[in-house]
C-alpha cells in the first residue's frame, strides 16, 4: 500500500523537477505501474479496500451465526447474551473455528444494522401553553445520614423549558398527583396537554397507535386541571425529548456530588430554590436574548389554564381493621378510633399523609412512614377502650411517651400516687371527647390552682363551664312603656289563708277581714 509520503514525492519528481516517468522509478524503486497509476489518477492518498471476505471456516457457518445474533438482539437488554455466549452456541451448532473470526463478524453484522435502523427527527415547536412533559428518576442522595435511593418527578413546559423537580420516596399513585399539584401552583396553572410515557400510574391498557386506556384515578386529576393526556409510542423516549435531557441536567447539576439533608422536606425545598435560580440565569435554547425565567413570565404563565385548587389525590385500598383497633397499609400499621373496631375500613394514601374513612366518616389520620414494620399510634382513639379497662393506661403501647399538655400531665402525675389514679384519669380523658381538649385543660389548670386535684373536682369544673349565663335584660323601647304599670299586690293571697278546721259555706261571708289577719296554723 502506497503512502502518502510517496505518492506526494512521485508528484513532484515529476510535475516540479521534470523528471520522467523511468528516472521515477529508478530513483524511488517503484514499479512502472505504480508511478503511471499516481500520475493519472491525481489522487493524493491511497488505500487498500478488500472486496470480498474469504471467511474459510465461518463462510458455512454466517446464516446461523445472523439467525444467533437477530435472536439476540430481539431479547430484553439484561436477557442478552454476551458475544463469547453466542461463539459457545454456534460452537455446539458444529462450528470449528476461532473466537476472533466470530466477534469480526458480529462488530460488522452491528455497523450495518445501525447504519439501517438510524433514524432522523424533526425539530419540534410548541406554542405558549400547549403542552408540558412529564417523567421519573432515581437519584442517590443522603438522607438523616442512611444513603437512599429517591425517585424524582420532572416537569417541563415545552415553550420556555421552565422546569420542575420534587423527591418522593415512591413512585407511586398518589406520588404522581401530588407532584403534578404543587407543579401546577408553582407554575401558577397547567398547559393544554401533557404528554407522558406509559407509566403505569396513568396506562391501564395499550392498543395499537396512540390509543390508550387510563387509570380512573389519572383521569379524574386530568379532568380537574383541564388537561388532555398524551402518551408517547413505547421505548421511544425522544417524544418527550425536553424532559429526557432535563434527566440529564438535573442528575449533573443538582445531584452531583451527592446530596445531604435531614428530610425530605429540606430536599424539596432546596431543590425548588435551585430550579428558579437555574431557570434565571440559563439562556432560552431558542430565544438566546432571554433567560428561561423571562421566557416563562412572559409568553409561558400568561397562556396557562388557571390553577384550580388541590385534587384530591389519593389512592384508595380497602384494609380490615384487627382488635387492637390497627390497620396494615404499606408494610406499616396505623391506628384507628374504637368505634371503627369489626368493621372494615377504607384507606386513603396522600403523598405525606394516611386517611382511614368508615363509611365515609373519618376515623383515622396519621403522617405517612415509609420504613417497614412501624405501629402509629394516635392514643385518643384508645380512650374508649380504657373506658372498660382503665389499668391499661400505665402500660398500654398507645399511651407510652403520650405528650399531654401541661396541665393534663401534672393532673396524671399528683392522680399516679392514688390507689384509683387511673380511674380517675380516665374518667377526665373521657370528658375530652364531649367538652374538647381546650375545655378539659382549662377545668385541669383551675383544679391546680385550687390545690385540690381529682377527676369529681375537674367535672365540677367542665359543669359550672357548661352553664349558661342568665340572659341579658332586653331595654324597653319609649313607645312601649305602660302609662300605669301594674303593682304587685301580695296581700291578695293572704285571703285563701284561714284557720286550721274552718270551713266556708257557699253564702257565708262570716267575717273575713279576721280571718284574713288570722294566723295561719
Amino acid at each position: 500500500m502506497l503512502v502518502v509520503e510517496t505518492v506526494a514525492r512521485i508528484r513532484r519528481e515529476f510535475y516540479v523537477k521534470g523528471k520522467s516517468i523511468k528516472e521515477i522509478v529508478r530513483d524511488l524503486r517503484v514499479s512502472r505501474n505504480t508511478v503511471r497509476k499516481v500520475l493519472r489518477s491525481g489522487e493524493t492518498d491511497f488505500s487498500y479496500e478488500r472486496t470480498v471476505q474469504p471467511l474459510p471456516k465461518l463462510g458455512p457457518w454466517s446464516a446461523d451465526l445472523e439467525r444467533l445474533l437477530e435472536a439476540n438482539e430481539r431479547k430484553q437488554r439484561r436477557e442478552r447474551l454476551t458475544l463469547v455466549r453466542v461463539y459457545e452456541e454456534l460452537q455446539g451448532l458444529g462450528y470449528r473455528g476461532g473466537y476472533d473470526a466470530v466477534r469480526r463478524y458480529a462488530t460488522a453484522w452491528q455497523r450495518e444494522r445501525s447504519a439501517v435502523t438510524a433514524a432522523a427527527y424533526v425539530p419540534l415547536s410548541f406554542a405558549p401553553g400547549e403542552a408540558y412533559q412529564f417523567d421519573w428518576s432515581h437519584e442517590v442522595v443522603v438522607i438523616a445520614g442512611a444513603t437512599t435511593t429517591v425517585k424524582v418527578a420532572h416537569m417541563r413546559l415545552c415553550h420556555s423549558r421552565m422546569f420542575f423537580v420534587r423527591a418522593y420516596p415512591r413512585e407511586s399513585q398518589e406520588m404522581v398527583f401530588d407532584a403534578h399539584d404543587r407543579a401546577f401552583a408553582f407554575f401558577g396553572g397547567a398547559c393544554q396537554r401533557g404528554i407522558y410515557d406509559n407509566m403505569k400510574t396513568a396506562v391501564d391498557a395499550i392498543f395499537v397507535g396512540r390509543e390508550r386506556r387510563y387509570n380512573r384515578r389519572f383521569q379524574q386529576m386530568c379532568g380537574h386541571y383541564l388537561v388532555e393526556p398524551v402518551a408517547c409510542t413505547p421505548a421511544s423516549g425522544w417524544e418527550k425529548g425536553q424532559v429526557e435531557n432535563q434527566v440529564g441536567l438535573v442528575r449533573e447539576r443538582f445531584f452531583t456530588p451527592r446530596l445531604r439533608f435531614r428530610s425530605y422536606d429540606e430536599l424539596n425545598a432546596w431543590l425548588l430554590d435551585r430550579c428558579t435560580a437555574h431557570a434565571q440565569r440559563a439562556a432560552h435554547p431558542e430565544l438566546r436574548d432571554y433567560t428561561v425565567w423571562q421566557v416563562f413570565e412572559a409568553a409561558d404563565q400568561p397562556a396557562l389554564i388557571a390553577y384550580r385548587g388541590p385534587f384530591d389525590g389519593f389512592h384508595a385500598l380497602p384494609a380490615a381493621v384487627s382488635k387492637t383497633l390497627l390497620v396494615r397499609f404499606d408494610y406499616n400499621k396505623y391506628s384507628v378510633h374504637a368505634k371503627a373496631a369489626g368493621r372494615p375500613v377504607e384507606v386513603h394514601a396522600y403523598a405525606e399523609r394516611i386517611v382511614i374513612r368508615q363509611d365515609g366518616e373519618v376515623v383515622g389520620e396519621h403522617a405517612r412512614r415509609f420504613g417497614r414494620d412501624q405501629t402509629v399510634y394516635d392514643p385518643w382513639h384508645y380512650v374508649p377502650v380504657l373506658e372498660r379497662k382503665p389499668g391499661a393506661l400505665r402500660n398500654g403501647a398507645p399511651f407510652k411517651d403520650w405528650p399531654l399538655p401541661v396541665a393534663l400531665e401534672r393532673v396524671r402525675r399528683r392522680l399516679a400516687g392514688h390507689a384509683d389514679g387511673d380511674r380517675q384519669m380516665v374518667g377526665i380523658l373521657a370528658a375530652v371527647t364531649t367538652d374538647g381538649l381546650d375545655a378539659v385543660e382549662a377545668a385541669c389548670a383551675e383544679a391546680l390552682a385550687g390545690g385540690t386535684v381529682s377527676r369529681d373536682v375537674v367535672l365540677n369544673v367542665l359543669t359550672r363551664q357548661r352553664q349558661t349565663a342568665a340572659p341579658a335584660s332586653i331595654a324597653t323601647p319609649e313607645a312601649l312603656r305602660l302609662a300605669r304599670e301594674p303593682v304587685a299586690d301580695c296581700a291578695r293571697y293572704d285571703s285563701l289563708r284561714r284557720p286550721y278546721g274552718t270551713s266556708r259555706h257557699p253564702g257565708d261571708d262570716g267575717n273575713a277581714e279576721a280571718r284574713r289577719h288570722a294566723p295561719c296554723l
